[in-house]
């Protein structure tokens, strides 16, 4: 996940959570077009109105994102890298403990796909209600089933979103709800909206997003994401 601070005391976290026993090619690293899909992520946010990263690695990958990607492609914003813990609440908060701004932007950085556009809507819209989060309406029909999977209610889903990342808020208020949750030993929250919700004082709000902001988690993804890479990179197919 990232962390980094924005302008006008605006604040924005980017990182990654720890890989399952046994991966050995973490997709953060895996290249795309001749650059770590990392790096891809850290390019959009270096262009935007983010002031600082702190970028949160896993264990024992400090030295290597030094050199190979901080130091490689000369990234100027980011002004610490923070080792992270077992899970991706372990993760974000341990992000949390080394900031300093008045705003934070939470960003996965396997969503190599964010633009510098996004993001600085972000900086506005959290500025405004105090708690967003980058989301996209969803597209199919969802069916709830039961536990022999046979379906049992389909929601509207007009009123149906799927998160992405930024997810953006105060971060004293995020730190403190994060802090709530880690005190009472809850490890059923699966992204920080659903801390702030649970622990917090904000209701959040949705930002529409970009259906191209997918985060690398498959084979198929690399494929989809080199398609998306290519129709930005051609002139006149945008």
């Amino acid at each position: 996940m990232f962390y980094g601070e924005c302008k006008n005391n605006r604040h924005c976290i980017v990182g990654w959570q720890r890989q399952p026993d046994g991966e050995k090619v973490h997709k953060q690293y895996i290249e795309l077009q001749g650059k770590v899909v990392l790096a891809h992520t850290l390019d959009a946010f270096e262009q935007s109105d983010v002031d600082e990263i702190v970028l949160v690695v896993g264990e024992g990958e400090t030295a290597y994102v030094q050199e190979e990607i901080v130091q490689r492609y000369g990234y100027q914003k980011i002004v610490q890298v923070v080792t992270g813990g077992r899970e991706r609440y372990d993760s974000v908060y341990r992000g949390l403990c080394a900031g300093t701004g008045e705003y934070v932007l939470i960003h996965d950085g396997a969503r190599a796909f964010i633009t510098p556009a996004l993001i600085n809507q972000c900086i506005e819209e959290v500025k405004q209600y105090d708690a967003c989060v980058m989301a996209v309406p969803v597209k199919d029909t969802i069916k709830m089933v039961d536990e022999k999977n046979y379906a049992v209610s389909t929601p509207d889903r007009r009123t149906m979103w799927q998160m992405q990342t930024p997810q953006c808020f105060h971060l004293k208020e995020i730190w403190t709800a994060y802090k709530k949750m880690l005190d009472a030993g809850d490890s059923s929250m699966t992204d920080d909206a659903m801390v702030m919700e649970q622990y917090g004082n904000r209701r959040v709000k949705m930002t529409k997003g970009n259906y191209d902001n997918i985060k690398i988690t498959t084979p198929d993804d690399l494929i989809i994401g080199e398609a998306i890479l290519h129709h930005r990179q051609t002139p006149g197919d945008r």
